[in-house]
């Protein structure tokens, strides 16, 4: 029996954008417990290694109880076998859904024939989906760009995943050839919307609640993800913005510093201590933008290698703090 959450979630919807190397399990973990309402998405997953149960890519799809309802999984591939080969992987590990990829600009994965690159030939992408979806009970949603080279085909392309049995569609206000330049068009995304019965979310440029909540319009929420290396806890002002309650401040430096120490305790856990602060160095290098001192901070932070070594530099930023 298929189960489709995302037909009976309240609206607007929040949801965490996939990023290679940011959205692993102890980052969502630790968004939900900021918004428990916001949807959590893996990092783009491989369906080749995925198939293969290669495992790093099995590790890379794990995920605790305190991450269901709801957690999916985001897979890119461009084979219809190794799609449905993964798709039992993610069945058997009992994710609450399946994302399919159908936006990543990297060279590498487009070169190859996956991610947006599936948005060059939409016809076969479609008939590619409906297999998906009538091949598992979980609900597939998709996230996507406005097209390659450009949005001509993009409402047609929308309403031909739609008729393929996608339960949500996610885009990002940019094509394929424009990468991360220029603004993000709503506008287009907003269009789509008025076509479409299933839900829509937009992405791209999302910095603040204040934000969020002037491009929300017909949408029925947001993906976002690179403000949230920056701002973990715009999830909750999104949330407080969405129910016209007041925005909750970024909390003081304090607070902000347990998060990420909390960060790192928790990364260690789920692998060790080693892995964890090679991982962490990304995150700090987002969070440490507008602290005193930042410059000669982010140059240590960026090569911590231990614990300790990070509570001593975090110690250091307290007590250079005006």
């Amino acid at each position: 029996m298929k189960i489709n959450f995302w037909a009976d979630l309240p609206r607007p919807m929040l949801v965490l954008a996939p990023m290679a190397g940011y959205t692993e399990s102890p980052f969502r973990r630790l968004i939900k417990e900021l918004e428990p309402s916001t949807i959590l998405i893996s990092e783009l997953v491989s369906c080749e290694a995925l198939r293969r149960r290669n495992e790093k890519t099995m590790r890379l799809v794990e995920f605790t109880p305190e991450e269901k309802h709801y957690y999916c999984v985001q897979l890119f591939g461009k084979s219809e076998e190794a799609f449905l080969d993964a798709i039992k992987v993610v069945e058997e590990i009992d994710a609450d859904g399946i994302d399919l990829n159908l936006g990543c600009p990297s060279p590498k994965v487009v070169g190859s024939g996956h991610g947006s690159a599936l948005l060059k030939n939409p016809c076969s992408t479609a008939r590619l989906i409906e297999k998906i979806v009538q091949a598992t009970h979980l609900p597939v949603s998709v996230k996507t760009r406005l097209g390659f080279y450009d949005d001509t085909r993009l409402i047609q392309t929308a309403k031909d995943f739609e008729n393929a049995g996608i339960s949500s569609l996610a885009i990002h206000g940019r094509t394929t050839k424009q990468k991360f330049s220029g603004q993000a068009q709503w506008e287009k995304i907003y269009e789509v919307k008025k076509s479409l019965h299933i839900p829509v979310l937009g992405n791209g440029d999302i910095t603040s609640a204040a934000i969020a909540l002037q491009r929300l319009k017909n949408l029925d929420g947001m993906m976002i993800g690179r403000a949230a290396m920056r701002n973990p806890w715009i999830f909750r002002q999104c949330r407080a913005a969405f129910d016209k309650q007041p925005i909750p401040s970024k909390p003081p430096l304090e607070e902000q510093l347990q998060f990420f120490e909390r960060h790192a305790n928790l990364a260690s856990e789920w692998k060790n201590e080693t892995w964890a602060m090679i991982e962490m160095r990304k995150h700090f290098s987002h969070f440490i933008r507008g602290v005193r001192g930042a410059a000669q901070f982010r140059d240590r932070l960026i090569r911590v290698s231990s614990i300790k070594e990070m509570k001593q530099i975090f110690s250091e930023i307290k007590k250079n703090a005006p």
